[in-house]
C-alpha cells in the first residue's frame, strides 16, 4: 500500500492548512488510519487517528479542538483539517495505514513520505 501526503506548507500562526494523504489501494475501506508528526530535534508523535469507516475518531490532547481527520472511503483519502495553527505544529507530518485503531505508531504497517509544515509567528 503505497501513500501520498500533500498539503503541506508555510503558514502563519493562526493559519489552517488541510493535509491529504492519497492511496490507490482497493482495500483502503480495510484500513484505520492516523496522521502523527515529527517536529525538528524530537520524536515522532501521534497526532490522530480514525476507524476504517470513519466513526471513530481519537486525538491528541494538544489538536483536540483545532485538528479534525477524516476519511473518504470512495475517494481513497483520508485528510487533516489543522486550524488555529501554532509554531508548535511545526512539524513533518506523517499518514499511516494500519489493521489496528491505536496512537502506537508502531501497530500501523504502511506510513506515507510526510509533508513539512511550517508555522512562523
Amino acid at each position: 500500500v503505497q501513500l501520498q501526503a500533500s498539503g503541506g506548507g508555510l503558514v502563519q500562526a493562526g493559519a489552517s492548512l488541510r493535509l491529504s494523504c492519497a492511496t490507490s489501494t482497493r482495500t483502503f475501506s480495510s484500513y484505520n488510519m492516523g496522521w502523527f508528526r515529527q517536529a525538528p530535534g524530537k520524536e515522532r508523535e501521534f497526532a490522530a487517528a480514525i476507524s476504517r469507516s470513519g466513526g471513530r475518531t481519537y486525538y491528541v490532547d494538544s489538536v483536540k479542538g483545532r485538528f479534525t481527520i477524516s476519511k473518504d472511503n470512495a475517494k481513497n483519502a483520508v485528510y487533516l483539517q489543522m486550524n488555529s495553527l501554532t509554531p508548535e505544529d511545526t512539524a513533518v507530518y506523517y499518514c499511516a495505514a494500519g489493521w489496528d485503531f491505536t496512537v502506537d505508531a508502531g501497530s500501523y504497517k504502511y506510513w506515507g513520505q510526510g509533508t513539512l509544515v511550517t508555522v512562523s509567528s
